[in-house]
């Protein structure tokens, strides 16, 4: 018997290939999680795992397809697969996709605030734990 060797930390995990194009253009990305052509398209593969909204806030349907989008680009930077300087286009995707689902603009623009003050440590390159069990 071998043992599992797991990650934790996420809540979602996307159901089918999701496809969007950002504002981020200029970088090709290929990985087995996602994929980022020089036009902008964002392509995110299902199983792809994230975590929703972080902080002391709570997820919504208006968050939901914003903190996918956010979360994969963010892991793009981390994985120095895109340069740190993304990383202000990646909250504004976050921003402008979670009014685009419905957020209430003044939250949307609270969360870009904070996501511009905090984010940079989630964007910060980290050695992933990985657990074993048994």
């Amino acid at each position: 018997m071998s043992a599992v060797r797991y990650r934790t930390g996420y809540k979602y995990s996307l159901w089918d290939t999701y496809r969007i194009r950002v504002r981020i253009r200029g970088y090709t990305v290929r990985h087995r999680l996602f994929e980022l052509d020089a036009d902008g398209l964002l392509t995110i593969f299902e199983d792809y795992p994230w975590d929703g909204a972080s902080g002391p806030t709570i997820d919504t349907q208006s968050s939901i397809r914003g903190s996918l989008v956010h979360d994969a680009l963010y892991e793009m930077i981390r994985l120095e697969l895109l340069p740190k300087s993304a990383r202000a286009l990646a909250d504004e995707e976050l921003r402008d996709t979670c009014k685009a689902d419905g957020m209430w603009p003044w939250r949307a623009n609270l969360w870009f605030d904070m996501v511009r003050r905090l984010g940079g440590a989630y964007a910060a390159l980290g050695d992933e734990v990985i657990l074993t069990a048994p």
